[in-house]
């Protein structure tokens, strides 16, 4: 590993800047409706606090345009964490400036503070070396735990590590790119890909980098009939994005030539109109009525799916099998969920719906690792650098 663990650092007593992902969701009254995202930095913090560091915590709240907004402040947050960890965790006014420099100049060993939301400033998002300095200044260790927005240049993510010579991810970015990296440089194999969501635009460029590199790749959702009717097939009023039928065709050209199993839905479940009260039947995926969608595949699919994931010893899932939010579409993708399970594979999950549909089957816990990014996951599923994680590197 080229970048250092948080318990390869000397925080004892020190102040450390503990960059975090609190981009949690509010309810119209401004409570959190899900604190997944605070639970997963808590390893990370009860490691720092057990070392008795002054952990200055820092984060962003949606989106506001550069400047303070009420309703995207970190108040809720704050309140949450101190009912975790069971202390008072100070919301700082600002995260930057003197009264916040004061702030964190009386922190005690094991205190901990959180600074305002980062992006009331727009040099956070702009990388600003100015205001990456002055970040900087509050700390003497650097801490990234925050892998889902490690994709993103901004100031508190890739310009404040210039002004660290101490510097560290934490845990859930640790075990973020150690699963990926089980994954996507030495898996076990078969190493099957499972890949779904709506639209091919979306994961086009994984799909590109994923094909050659996997045993078999699993095409599901909404995105699948775009590659059924690349491969001839009439899909009715299914989703499909005609610009990218020849690139949907070339993919799986591409990964015909280096061997590997392309598996596309047999059969599909459709219904006149995306609706829980709508009128559903199973029907082949050429036999699809015109006047009608396919919203989930079917269960000859779902048997030809799990067959392909029976001897997988790596499994990566990205992307739901179809509307599974809807109960009368949910089969496909809890199905799946089942097949990924009994399979005893190394099973790495990412991306908001798939993360979701894992939990609400009761079977979270049999999956090997869940990712909590969605952007950060997808940019190093297509092959790329993520900003975050390259200026960690020591």
């Amino acid at each position: 590993m080229a970048f250092k663990s948080i318990d390869q650092v000397d925080m004892a007593g020190k102040k450390v800047f503990l960059r975090v992902d609190f981009n949690v969701p509010l309810d119209k009254t401004g409570n959190i409706t899900d604190d997944t995202r605070i639970q997963a930095v808590l390893p990370t913090l009860n490691y720092a606090l057990s070392k008795k560091a002054k952990i200055i915590l820092a984060s962003h709240l949606g989106r506001p345009k550069g400047k303070p907004e009420a309703e995207f402040s970190l108040a809720p947050v704050a309140r949450r964490l101190g009912d975790l960890l069971k202390k008072e965790v100070p919301l700082a006014p600002d995260c930057i400036g003197p009264e916040v420099e004061r702030m964190v100049e009386a922190l005690n060993p094991g205190d901990v503070l959180l600074l305002e939301n980062l992006r009331f400033h727009k040099e956070e998002e702009k990388n600003d070396p100015g205001f990456a300095q002055n970040l900087a200044r509050l700390a003497e260790v650097y801490v990234n735990d925050a892998f889902a927005v490690s994709h993103r240049a901004h100031a508190s993510v890739e310009g404040i590590t210039k002004f660290f010579k101490e510097k560290a991810a934490g845990y859930l970015m640790r075990d973020e790119l150690h699963y990926l990296g089980k994954v996507m440089e030495d898996p076990a194999r078969p190493l099957v890909a499972v890949i779904g969501g709506a639209k091919v635009s979306g994961k086009l460029e994984v799909l590109k980098n994923l094909a050659p590199r996997v045993d078999r790749l699993i095409i599901g959702g909404g995105m699948a009939f775009t590659f059924l009717k690349a491969v001839g097939m009439a899909v009715g009023k299914s989703l499909v994005e005609e610009d990218l039928i020849n690139t949907a065709r070339g993919i799986i050209e591409g990964a015909n030539q280096k061997g590997v199993k392309v598996f596309l839905p047999v059969d599909c479940v459709v219904a006149e109109k995306m609706d829980p009260s709508a009128q559903t039947k199973v029907v082949p995926v050429d036999k699809i009525p015109g006047t009608e969608m396919g919203l989930d595949i079917g269960p000859e699919t779902l048997l030809r799916f799990g067959e392909a994931l029976r001897d997988a010893r790596t499994i990566l899932w990205n992307g739901p099998m179809g509307v599974f939010e809807m109960e009368p579409f949910s089969n496909g993708t809890m199905g799946l969920v089942e097949h990924i399970v009994k399979s005893g594979a190394l099973s790495v999950v990412g991306g908001g719906d798939t993360d979701t549909a894992v939990h609400r089957s009761g079977k979270a816990d049999k999956i090997s690792y869940i990712s909590t990014a969605g952007g950060a996951f997808l940019e190093l599923l297509e092959g790329k650098k993520l900003p975050g994680v390259e200026a960690l590197k020591t």
